[in-house]
């Protein structure tokens, strides 16, 4: 989940820990590609990233576990994550005298998400939440001083249970790796990296284990009494994104493997997805080109919370759709999810653009203007029309906009929206439109599973010996139609944990 930009202080390459001591399936000798395709594991695990490994660690507690990880080093998506994690009950909230429960952080998420969450899995969610959230802490995992908090950047809890580590989500890997190493180290845990998992094995309708496959096409069977699908999502695979969703993938911002695999492997083996009509888009990405999807140019700061507005908001019609300070962001991206294409315009003047704060991070208002009509997204003009016409935009319907603006707030009368904050008119030539784009980096749509993480076929029986935890089972699983705060790094790792230590039958 976004909520601010976080760029890892730390690189991958400085962690050896688990990674130092896993090995590559197409380095094996061939004697041990031998002993592995002659054993049975007890337990596969396919994806060694924010769901995997906490399933991994507490299932070699008593069983013996492989990984399966496509990249060459562990960890998934926590190298760019963020890491925003929120429980109920937690030791972080105990230090600052926070009182909570499952029960509200149950209320508050389907608050929210407007119940949109599946609620079986949301209330097995917050119940086992701080259990995770306090065993990462057991382990030397730290928050931000300040923290927890009530939200940022998304829709905030009515209580402070929201929090992340200093390094985001390398703050979460730092604390698993040496537990992974651990677990290597004594023999309990089994890890191959730069190895995929082409296929299922099945046994009359039950899942047996995984065809492995390296970077090279070697492949090997691999046999299992029970195999956990935890390879997140699909959202940087445009095809299978638009399928599931309905929606085209826009923004190019997700982890490259996340390339749907877990899904595909789940419907091999008789499992059902649902979720898509769940997708919701954030605000304000601006891309780089019309090629969708296309990578972010940037992410404007359209959080009143955050900034102040200077400019309205405005669709192809050219008409404002929401009250550019609207306090709620969850409101703003359900009006937006209303709009064509889920595009939208910036529109403001020369005087709003010497003296608002940047709209565009990390721009001063010299490179807005180099880039107007030279740049995709980026237009001026002298006069409205013109500029509508440029941007792709309604023109008449945008001056009537521009003009019902500046005369409701010339004559003191209330804006026609509700807008409150509104220091300047929008009167000064040269005019600007930046457009923006509605955008995702997470996959609502997933695999089907009961509460016990197993996947479901269409009738809704379980699949035999086929578990999935994490994006793979799809965001809107947990946080619904919405980006309800820590409702995809937390599950993920609540749910392996639950999954490693309690649920899995391992014969």
């Amino acid at each position: 989940m976004t909520g601010r930009e976080f760029k890892p202080a730390v690189s991958r390459r400085r962690f050896i820990g688990a990674a130092g001591i896993a090995l590559g399936l197409g380095s094996l000798p061939v004697s041990m590609r031998a002993a592995f395709a002659g054993d049975t594991w007890d337990l596969i695990v396919i994806g060694g990233g924010t769901a995997g490994l906490p399933t991994a660690l507490f299932a070699a507690e008593r069983a013996r576990v492989l990984v399966i990880e496509k990249a060459p080093l562990l960890g998934g998506t926590l190298d760019r994550s963020t890491g925003q994690i929120a429980a109920a009950g937690t030791v972080f909230q105990d230090a600052k005298g926070i009182e909570d429960s499952p029960d509200a952080h149950y209320d508050d998420i389907m608050r929210i998400n407007e119940h949109t969450s599946d609620p079986a899995l949301t209330r097995l969610f917050v119940d086992n939440a701080a259990d995770a959230l306090n065993w990462l802490a057991a382990n030397g995992y730290s928050v931000e001083p300040t923290h927890p908090v009530t939200g940022m950047g998304h829709e905030h809890f009515r209580i402070a249970r929201y929090q992340w580590g200093p390094q985001g989500g390398w703050s979460i890997f730092k604390t698993l790796d040496p537990l992974i190493a651990q677990a290597v180290g004594q023999g309990r845990l089994t890890i191959l990296t730069s190895t995929s998992a082409a296929d299922l094995i099945m046994d009359a309708g039950a899942v047996g284990g995984v065809v492995a496959m390296d970077a090279a096409g070697k492949k090997l069977d691999l046999r299992a009494r029970n195999v956990v699908l935890a390879t997140g999502g699909c959202a940087s695979n445009p095809h299978m994104f638009e399928e599931l969703h309905g929606v085209p993938l826009y923004c190019q911002v997700a982890h490259p493997n996340s390339q749907g695999i877990g899904i595909t492997l789940g419907l091999s083996a008789g499992g059902t997805v649902r979720g898509g009509d769940k997708y919701a888009p954030l605000l304000g990405a601006i891309l780089a080109n019309d090629y969708y999807p296309s990578p972010p140019a940037a992410i404007p700061p359209l959080n009143s919370s955050l900034r102040p507005p200077w400019e309205l908001l405005v669709n192809s019609d050219g008409e404002r759709f929401v009250r550019e300070d609207e306090p709620s962001i969850d409101h703003m991206e359900k009006l937006l999810a209303q709009q064509p294409g889920h595009r939208h315009w910036a529109i403001f003047d020369a005087e709003i653009l010497e003296k608002a704060p940047p709209l565009v991070p990390n721009w001063d208002q010299q490179q807005v203007r180099d880039a107007s009509n030279r740049q995709p997204m980026f237009y001026s003009a002298d006069n409205i029309g013109e500029l509508a016409v440029r941007a792709g935009v309604n023109p008449r319907k945008l001056r009537a906009t521009v003009e019902a603006y500046n005369q409701a707030r010339a004559k003191g009368k209330p804006d026609p929206l509700g807008l409150e904050h509104r220091p300047l008119p929008v009167a000064k030539p040269p005019f600007y439109a930046i457009q923006m784009q509605g955008w995702t980096l997470i996959s609502f749509a997933g695999l089907d599973v009961d509460t016990n993480l197993q996947v479901l076929s269409a009738d809704g029986t379980p699949v035999p010996n086929l578990y999935a935890v994490g994006e793979v089972i799809g965001a809107g699983a947990t946080s619904g139609q919405a980006y309800t705060n820590g409702m995809l790094v937390t599950p993920a790792i609540t749910f392996g944990r639950l999954l490693g230590r309690q649920i899995l039958n391992f014969g």
